[in-house]
């Protein structure tokens, strides 16, 4: 059994889906008026992980997110840049993708739009004001918060403080501060293309209306997770189940997940306060791999203070394993010299494995302890190697302990094997790694950055381990 914390009720709970074997998920998209930075990194793999989890306990999982291509930020950047809305989204949706297919994400089932979904949400506005919980103010409308009385049931405060906290609208004419936009009216100089008719006036939804809209429509009510960052919680997420509830008269989600903050120096890493770093900055000095590891090895809800020690500990680790896995793929090709190939599998040795992988999948289903399952795949990697100091290396155990390794990495998204056959690297490429290595030997650090740049440019990323550099191939290569 699955036990999931709920920020809803603040526990651990025993997870079941509402439909028996099907789980409906939701998590929360980026806004694309900028690239992406390590916190979207680390909210898309947390999520990737326990959709990959659910589904190795058997659950066919749908999986939707959606990208908030309308909004103050992008309309005030795509200004700033002197391109249309339309170009600045289009440049990040795509730098999104690139970022997450390197950290191993797998792609949603559906990615709904904000602009593809307004009729959907003038229809869900105009239900919510039928039962006297919004009002129009001029052009815009507005969720009346006090006339719902679990208001605050997610993030647990009471309303004063709520209000103390809140982003205040502009609007000093609402009937009360926490009151937020359904639907804004457009200001004279915005873009055309950010701005739609509606029985209100020419404008566009607020933020939060657009994901109970897209959510309901891809899942229905009562879903089973909505997932976010924890900056989320408040307003966004309470403003997603006040309006949701309002307009269905129905439990919106069942099961609400928030990872931790991504910290610097134990500071929140924010664009404002320009303490972030982007993918495209990290990725230049570490393979996604790398970085992915680094991601999983702190608990999703935990903080993770980011560091570049942090990042080299997970370097070391993940060429721990992959030497690993390198090392017994060779022996099984070679299939002979020591190597008993009889099939016959010790049943000590396979006790063992299946008591780590049984481990491994305990420690997931405790609120998808990562660590913990990362601890697991260290000790099944001391097994395998427990099998090359002896006296005779069992064809079988190793092909056994490498497929539990292998459900292991799958379940982790973690890129221990090959994705197609044996990766062989041209002896061209090796001879630039080891120019570069005597380089770095003599110090002579430019020289060692262009071979390193050279390498690159044949499709190989050259990485620093402890036992030597490591070639492995770009991501996308």
């Amino acid at each position: 059994m699955i036990q999931i914390h709920n920020t809803l009720t603040g526990k651990l709970q025993d997870f079941e889906p509402a439909q028996p074997g099907l789980v409906r998920m939701y998590v929360c998209g980026v806004t694309p008026y900028d690239v992406c930075h390590l916190g979207h990194g680390r909210c898309y793999v947390v999520f990737d992980v326990i959709r990959r989890v659910l589904r190795d306990n058997g659950y066919k999982v749908r999986f939707i997110q959606n990208f908030t291509d309308v909004d103050d930020k992008i309309i005030m950047r795509a200004h700033e840049k002197g391109i249309t809305t339309t170009e600045l989204v289009k440049a990040n949706i795509e730098d999104y993708f690139n970022k997450m297919d390197a950290l191993g994400v797998e792609r949603a089932d559906a990615y709904p739009r904000v602009t593809e979904n307004i009729p959907d949400i003038i229809a869900l506005i105009r239900k919510i004001m039928d039962k006297k919980a919004a009002y129009r103010l001029g052009g815009d409308v507005y969720f009346s918060v006090r006339q719902d009385p679990d208001y605050g049931k997610l993030s647990k405060r009471p309303l004063d403080e709520l209000q103390s906290g809140a982003r205040i609208d502009v609007n000093k004419e609402k009937k009360d501060p926490l009151d937020f936009a359904l639907w804004k009216e457009a200001k004279p100089n915005e873009p055309p293309e950010a701005a739609w008719d509606s029985p209100w006036s020419r404008g566009r939804p607020g933020w939060h209306i657009e994901c109970s809209v897209m959510s309901l429509k891809h899942l229905g009510s009562d879903f089973d997770i909505h997932g976010g960052g924890l900056d989320l919680i408040f307003p966004h997420h309470e403003n997603e189940i006040a309006q949701s509830e309002t307009a269905t008269g129905a439990p919106f989600v069942r099961f609400w997940m928030h990872n931790g903050f991504v910290t610097l120096n134990r500071e929140k890493m924010s664009k404002s306060a320009g303490n972030f770093f982007t993918l495209s900055e990290i990725f230049a000095k570490y393979h996604p791999s790398v970085v992915r590891y680094m991601l999983l090895s702190v608990h999703y809800r935990s903080p993770l203070d980011f560091s570049p020690d942090l990042l080299d500990q997970s370097r070391q680790s993940l060429a721990k394993l992959k030497d690993a896995v390198a090392r017994a793929t060779f022996v099984m090709r070679k299939q002979g010299g020591a190597v008993d190939s009889s099939g016959k599998t010790d049943s000590d040795v396979a006790l063992a494995a299946r008591t780590i992988l049984n481990d491994f999948r305990e420690a997931l289903a405790n609120d998808f302890n990562t660590p913990g399952a990362l601890a697991e795949v260290h000790r099944l990697v001391g097994l395998l190697e427990k099998q090359f100091l002896s006296n005779t290396i069992q064809a079988q155990d190793i092909r056994m302990l490498l497929s539990h390794l292998r459900t292991m990495a799958e379940v982790l998204g973690l890129d221990l094997f090959p994705r197609t056959g044996d990766v062989l690297i041209p002896s061209a490429v090796s001879e630039l790694a080891r120019e570069r290595e005597a380089a770095r030997q003599q110090k002579n650090w430019k020289e060692a950055d262009r071979l390193r740049q050279a390498i690159l440019e044949q499709g190989y990323v050259v990485e620093d381990t402890a036992s030597g550099p490591r070639l492995l191939p770009k991501a996308g290569s």
